[in-house]
C-alpha cells in the first residue's frame, strides 16, 4: 500500500490541479488508516468511495468526524445477512458489527450502497431470507442497494469440488458456470431476487431510489441537500 502520507500529497496535488466537484477514491476499500487521516485533517473537497466494514465505522464520533471531512457516501461490500454465509466467504465481518457501522453512518448522514451477492456455493434460500430479513431490518440505514448473482471465478478453490462447465463452446471467460451444491442455482436465484426480494415494501423504497441510468458513481451526487458543501458550492 501507498503511505498515508504519499496518498495525502498525491490528493493535495490533484485537487489543487483540477478544483473538484467531488473526489472519487478508486481503492476497493479505502484504509483505516487514510479514514483516520482524512477525518482528522479534511481535503477541502466532498469525497466518497468504498470501505471495509470495521468497529472503526461503528464509532458516531469516528462518523460524523468522516462526514465534516466531506465524506458523503460509502459503498460498503455487506454480501450477506446470514452469518455462516459470511463465516463460508471467509468474508471476516460480524453482522453485529454492520448493524453498528449502518446505523452510526445514517446517525452522521454519510449515506450507504450497500452490495449483496446472492447464489454463492453455501447460501440456500433460507440464507437469501436472513438476507433479506437484515435488509428489512436495516431500510432506514440503507441509501442504496447493488443485488449481483455470484459467478465462479475459473481460478477459485471452489471450483475444484464443484462440477463446472464452460458457459459456451470456446468461452474465455474468467468464470465459469457451476452446479450449486444446495440446487440453488442462477434461475432460482433470479426467481427470489423478482418474486420475492425485490418486492418486498421495504427493499422497493431502496430501489426507487435509483432514477434512470444510475450507477453507483452518481449516488453520492443525490445525498446534496441544497445547502452549501464544504467546499461552499451548492448542488450539483
Amino acid at each position: 500500500p501507498i503511505p498515508v502520507k504519499r496518498v495525502r500529497e498525491d490528493l493535495s496535488s490533484l485537487i489543487r490541479e483540477t478544483d473538484p466537484v467531488m473526489l472519487h477514491m478508486l481503492d476497493n476499500a479505502v484504509s483505516p488508516s487514510l479514514l483516520k487521516d482524512i477525518a482528522d485533517k479534511p481535503l477541502g473537497v466532498p469525497w466518497y468511495g468504498f470501505a471495509r466494514i470495521g468497529r472503526d465505522l461503528t464509532d458516531i464520533d469516528f462518523c460524523r468526524a468522516l462526514r465534516s471531512s466531506g465524506c458523503r457516501t460509502l459503498k460498503l461490500g455487506v454480501e450477506s445477512g446470514d452469518q455462516d454465509v459470511l463465516d463460508s466467504m471467509e468474508k471476516g465481518i460480524e453482522l453485529g458489527v454492520v448493524s453498528q457501522a449502518l446505523k452510526a453512518l445514517r446517525k452522521a448522514e454519510i449515506s450507504t450502497y450497500v452490495y449483496l451477492l446472492f447464489g454463492t456455493p453455501s447460501e440456500s434460500l433460507t440464507s437469501a431470507r436472513r438476507t433479506l430479513d437484515f435488509v428489512v431490518r436495516h431500510r432506514n440505514e440503507i441509501g442504496f442497494l447493488n443485488l449481483a448473482i455470484f459467478n465462479m471465478p475459473v481460478c477459485a478453490p471452489e471450483a475444484l469440488s464443484l462440477e463446472t462447465n464452460h458457459f459456451y463452446d470456446g468461452d474465455l471467460s474468467l468464470y465459469t458456470a457451476f452446479s450449486h451444491p444446495l440446487g440453488w442455482d442462477r434461475k432460482k436465484v433470479r426467481q427470489f431476487l423478482d418474486d420475492e426480494f425485490k418486492k418486498h415494501p421495504a427493499v422497493a423504497a431502496i430501489l426507487r431510489r435509483e432514477p434512470p441510468l444510475f450507477t453507483s458513481n452518481h449516488a453520492p451526487f443525490f445525498t446534496f441537500s441544497g445547502k452549501a458543501s464544504v467546499t461552499g458550492r451548492g448542488s450539483p
